[in-house]
Formats: structure tokens, C-alpha cells, sequence
């Protein structure tokens, strides 16, 4: 059974990223890094992302194509603070989910890692 199965599918995804993004909307140091005018295209772009990821329907990769992490990340200056900033966001968002805690924990490996391999700075 892929995570995606396990957490129920698209609308867990779309509830993870909402809660997310109310925290990276009050963030003095992240909300910058996000597109003032298309603030529902980025929460769309992340759910579908990862669901994706996370074994759900292709739809980011027909859409975008490659994810191309780090790339599309460049032009914004990802730092200790700002990786860290993510994580707090992210792992309060995943942690308030009723997600079995076995595919929490391996989300939350996945996002330590991804989070600091974006890092540029």
C-alpha cells in the first residue's frame, strides 16, 4: 500500500498543504519566497507534487513535467533559517493530521532530507 493510500488519497494532500501554507502566510521570512498573486497555484503545485510523490495520480508531472526541485527552488535564497522555518510549518501541519504515524514518520524523513538538500545558501 503506497503512503498515498494509507493517508486517504488527494484530500489528505489538499488539507496538508492548506495547513501549510496558513503558516507560511504568517511567516515574515518565508511568505516573500512565495507568489503574492498565485498563492492557490503554489498550494496547488505542492499537493500535487506530493501526491504524486507519495504514489497518487501523475497529475503534477502532465502539468509541470519534471519536478526539478532544487532548480525551480534557485532563485530563492534557502538558508538554515528559511529551511528550518519550512519544517516547523511542515512538520505542525503533518503532525496535526490522522495520519497512521508509520507513513507520518516516513513523510516527515522525506521532508528533512528535501528540505535540506534545497538549501543555497
Amino acid at each position: 500500500m503506497t503512503v498515498y493510500e494509507q493517508v486517504g488519497g488527494e484530500p489528505f494532500f489538499v488539507a496538508l498543504v492548506d495547513r501549510f501554507y496558513q503558516g507560511v502566510e504568517e511567516d515574515p521570512l518565508l511568505k516573500p519566497m512565495y507568489p503574492e498573486d498565485d498563492m492557490e497555484g503554489a498550494r496547488r503545485r505542492l499537493h500535487l507534487f506530493l501526491m504524486q510523490y507519495w504514489g497518487g495520480p501523475g497529475t503534477y508531472s502532465e502539468e509541470r513535467g519534471h519536478p526539478r526541485l532544487r532548480a525551480r527552488h534557485m532563485p530563492f535564497p534557502i538558508g538554515q533559517d528559511a529551511r528550518d522555518a519550512w519544517m516547523k510549518h511542515m512538520s505542525r501541519s503533518l503532525a496535526e493530521t490522522e495520519a497512521p504515524e508509520e507513513a507520518k514518520q516516513i513523510m516527515l524523513n522525506y521532508f528533512e532530507q528535501v528540505a535540506t538538500f534545497m538549501m543555497n545558501r
